[in-house]
């Protein structure tokens, strides 16, 4: 069944019109606004659950549409809201603003796991801040993001063992790939100090803890989503959490080397597997050349182990299951234009297509291009200098 939002007059959008794939991509400048489009996404799906958790920690928005957005997106962000011209579909179908937000959903599940672009703010001095730790103004869905990964270091991980590497959570060679291009030779370890619980990095026979602060950006980065996808990777037969079926990643590259902006791309893969339908906003063309290898080689009766030499892994039983099944997934990519407000439909990616939004992979490829492009013209001017 196709899943489709449409966005009118919201924000910086003017016209937006998605249809989701098995992965969907959103593309654009920063404020050209994806990730209000993925935060409608996740209120259009979650409302009840959403109200409910306001509630439950005394939040409380009058019934009134202007400040429930304001919880809801943060602080000011009720602006986004236009009377009279702003709109929200689901499925064909209007989704009244007004009146669902000044009654209580009665269904309190939750569908969507939203992993924030702003993840590296849930851990303060090492550890997951509590929900209520937040000013009322912070985005929703920083908070409960941030709550999920409390209960899950409280409830699950922090007693006893390594928090990474750990043996019954991610496959053994995500394992090793993530210890080569994040960790290196530190495991990620609870420690305590003056009875406070942190994560720290450390060596395997305890010495030189390293905390939070003192971490390379990229670890900042990532650690919010290895517990991010460690909760959605249960260690368990069932493959994923009950009654979630959509996974938002905002900017998995976040502060990552490309080597390991490709094993993220593999756990993503995994997901997909895993039965999660998966949306990705982005500023990296690398994962767009995953999308598009995954189309010519579909479309070109590609193999599985061409696949894998793309991200240039070993052929195990795993792994090779991942992206066999990744090659079957339908993906869709969109250009949120910041310029027009107008949402393109940029899935085919085609290099040398008439719309400059499609062939420059939504700007993606634009500073490559004219980097080519110089040196190709200094190379017709002076062939001599790059001779061998």
């Amino acid at each position: 069944m196709p899943y489709r939002l449409t966005i009118r007059h919201m924000g910086q959008i003017r016209k937006a019109d998605l249809t989701f794939g098995d992965l969907t991509v959103l593309v654009g400048p920063q404020a050209g606004g994806k990730s209000i489009a993925l935060q409608w996404l996740k209120l259009v799906l979650d409302t009840g659950q959403i109200q409910a958790q306001l509630a439950r920690y005394g939040l409380d928005w009058s019934r009134q549409l202007s400040k429930f957005l304001d919880l809801y997106f943060g602080e000011g962000m009720r602006s986004v809201w236009r009377e009279g011209s702003s709109e929200v579909k689901w499925n064909n179908y209007v989704w009244n603003a007004k009146q669902k937000t000044a009654r209580m959903g009665r269904d309190k599940t939750e569908s969507l796991f939203l992993v924030p672009a702003q993840r590296v703010l849930t851990l303060r001095d090492g550890w997951p801040r509590p929900f209520s730790d937040f000013s009322a103004g912070d985005p929703f869905a920083v908070r409960a993001f941030s709550e999920k990964l409390r209960l899950l270091m409280e409830q699950e991980l922090g007693r006893g063992d390594a928090v990474f590497p750990k043996s019954n959570r991610l496959k053994a060679e995500y394992r090793k790939l993530l210890e080569r291009a994040v960790f290196g030779p530190f495991r990620l370890t609870v420690d305590s100090v003056r009875s406070q619980k942190r994560l720290v990095l450390g060596l395997e026979d305890g010495r030189d803890l390293l905390p939070y602060m003192v971490w390379s950006a990229g670890q900042r980065e990532f650690v919010p989503l290895l517990l991010g996808l460690y909760w959605l990777m249960p260690p368990a037969k069932v493959s994923r959490r009950a009654n979630i079926d959509w996974v938002v990643i905002e900017e998995p590259e976040a502060g990552l080397h490309p080597r390991a902006i490709s094993i993220v791309l593999l756990l993503v893969l995994e997901l997909l597997e895993r039965g999660y339908r998966v949306c990705i906003s982005t500023h990296s063309p690398q994962i767009l050349d995953l999308v598009w290898v995954l189309r010519v080689l579909r479309e070109a009766g590609g193999s599985p182990e061409q696949l894998l030499r793309v991200f240039d892994v070993p052929r195990t039983a795993g792994l090779t299951r991942v992206v066999t099944s990744a090659m079957d997934k339908e993906c869709r990519v969109y250009f949120f234009d910041a310029d027009g407000g107008i949402v393109h439909d940029i899935t085919e990616l085609d290099p040398s297509s008439l719309d400059a939004s499609e062939s420059t992979w939504g700007g993606l490829l634009d500073f490559s291009e004219r980097a080519n492009e110089a040196v190709s013209n200094a190379v017709a001017r002076q062939p001599s200098l790059f001779e061998l």
